[in-house]
């Protein structure tokens, strides 16, 4: 009964003009169990921006203890970001693209769509991708000696000649296996994981022995000492916002579940146990290179590239780069394509949406993004303000104000309708998003308000509690006088 009355639901909607990646899944395309979601991102978790971000916190004077304790809060904030952002979509089978909606209105939802698919979705791949092309150079540099000094000094926008051909590469692949679709990317996502893990794992245990044991790695210091405790929170922050992408939409992974319960069990043991041995080879890796060769590595591969092997070179490259494909397949290429899609339904399909994304990325020259611990952190900050924003209003939205209750014929509406909100923007949610946003971002220019610069350390946290308690409290306050509106008129 329940089948027919869903089956006809989206009958109604394709009506409407609604494609099918955009319907509520029927129960018999909920086909994502506990072990997808442990698996989903166990690959992703062992990409190369990952381990510059937590080396950037050796940098920063955080010690071998601190940092294994910020990678695993994050874990656990990030899964419970998860967890919560991704319960209203697997109670109702709706895509983040269209849950927007119910936050922001029919209209509204163009604002956060964009933030995240368009904005986010272009400067993840092209710095994701740029990343996997240095790594690249190592592994072409084993085959042809003479790679590296193809081109001399000339450089394209900023970029070297075989960084670029490299890029060229791996946006290539990365596309391809975009176009392949998704039963291609659950079986890619399912089996190259595991894969992932085997070969990260012999890294670890080859920093572990270079450095002469586990004992000298857990006596490591950096060469700088943690200013202040707030440097923690910081870092915490930045990889939390590493991931903040995701969290927003999570909703595209979780409207699969079989259950509510099969995705908060598979993400939390997922995403904790992943982290769990992804701390243990980071902090090998990190601190056993520095070690061994004496000198601190910010970027993962000069520390891979430092192994005399070349078989075990090209092994933890590609398998790298296989987590960093599959967050940039699973994480952006597929949101965006999906956000666009339902933003401009007769112009993009989420395949076209996904290359536009693609070239896009390329264009805004991400190679100036990832040059500098200063820049990633930078493009941390901006991530976080802009992602903890829409999470919070839309944990809000879900949980207080409509406690837990969504009503689809207010959010799949014919062309030109405005839904539930009369100008079909919920005003409340897009001034929220707007402060929240500015706050926390104003800090990374007015280095002279304390407060502020504070607020953008912890972007994502402070965007998300900020925009929690606005929206709730403006909710509460706007209920109010509606109630007393309506009683007014009724004379009680």
């Amino acid at each position: 009964m329940e089948h027919a009355k869903i089956e006809q639901s989206n009958q109604d909607y394709r009506a409407l003009g609604y494609s099918e990646e955009l319907l509520p899944k029927g129960p018999q395309e909920r086909d994502w169990g506990i072990f997808n979601y442990i698996t989903v991102w166990m690959g992703a978790v062992h990409n190369i921006m990952s381990y510059m971000t937590v080396a950037g916190f050796f940098v920063l004077g955080l010690s071998v203890n601190q940092v294994f304790l910020a990678i695993m809060l994050s874990a656990v904030i990030v899964s419970a970001g998860y967890c919560l952002n991704g319960y209203s979509a697997s109670k109702y089978g709706i895509p983040f693209a269209i849950l927007l909606r119910d936050s922001f209105g029919v209209k509204g939802s163009i604002i956060p769509a964009l933030c995240r698919g368009l904005i986010a979705g272009v400067v993840f791949f092209g710095t994701t991708t740029v990343v996997g092309a240095q790594s690249l150079n190592v592994l072409f540099a084993r085959f042809i000696p003479n790679y590296m000094s193809i081109g001399g000094d000339f450089t394209i926008f900023g970029l070297d000649v075989p960084t670029m051909i490299s890029y060229i590469i791996l946006w290539v692949i990365t596309v391809l296996l975009f176009l392949g679709g998704m039963d291609m990317l659950t079986v890619f996502g399912k089996y190259s994981s595991p894969i992932v893990y085997i070969f990260i794992i012999g890294a670890a245990i080859w920093a572990i022995n270079i450095a002469g044991g586990i004992g000298p790695i857990l006596e490591y210091k950096p060469s700088t000492t943690m200013e202040s405790p707030l440097v923690f929170i910081a870092c915490v922050s930045a990889l939390v916002s590493n991931w903040a992408g995701p969290v927003v939409n999570i909703a595209d992974f979780t409207h699969r579940a079989n259950s509510p319960k099969a995705m908060i069990y598979g993400l939390s043991i997922g995403m904790i146990g992943s982290y769990l041995l992804f701390a243990i080879t980071c902090i090998s890796l990190i601190a056993g290179t520095e070690i061994a060769f004496g000198q601190p590595i910010f970027n993962i591969v000069d520390a891979i590239d430092k192994i005399q092997n070349p078989f075990s070179v090209i092994v933890l490259i590609l398998a790298l780069n296989v987590g960093a494909t599959a967050f940039v397949v699973f994480g952006n290429l597929l949101p965006s394509g999906l956000q666009m899609t339902t933003l401009f339904p007769k112009v993009f399909t989420v395949k076209t949406a996904g290359i536009l994304t693609a070239i896009i990325g390329t264009i805004i020259l991400p190679w100036k993004l990832v040059s500098s611990t200063e820049t990633l952190f930078f493009f941390y900050s901006f991530i976080g303000s802009m992602f903890g924003p829409i999470a919070g209003i839309m944990l809000s939205s879900f949980f207080i104000e409509r406690k837990r209750r969504l009503d689809l014929s207010v959010i799949y509406v014919e062309e030109g309708s405005n839904g539930a909100y009369k100008s079909g923007y919920n005003i409340v949610a897009c001034i929220v998003l707007l402060i929240s946003f500015l706050l926390p971002m104003s800090g990374a220019f007015l280095k002279g308000v304390p407060f502020l610069v504070q607020l953008n350390n912890f972007a994502f946290f402070s965007g998300l509690i900020v925009s929690f308690i606005l929206y709730t409290l403006l909710y509460k306050f706007n209920q109010q006088n509606v109630q007393n509106s309506v009683e007014k008129e009724v004379g009680v």
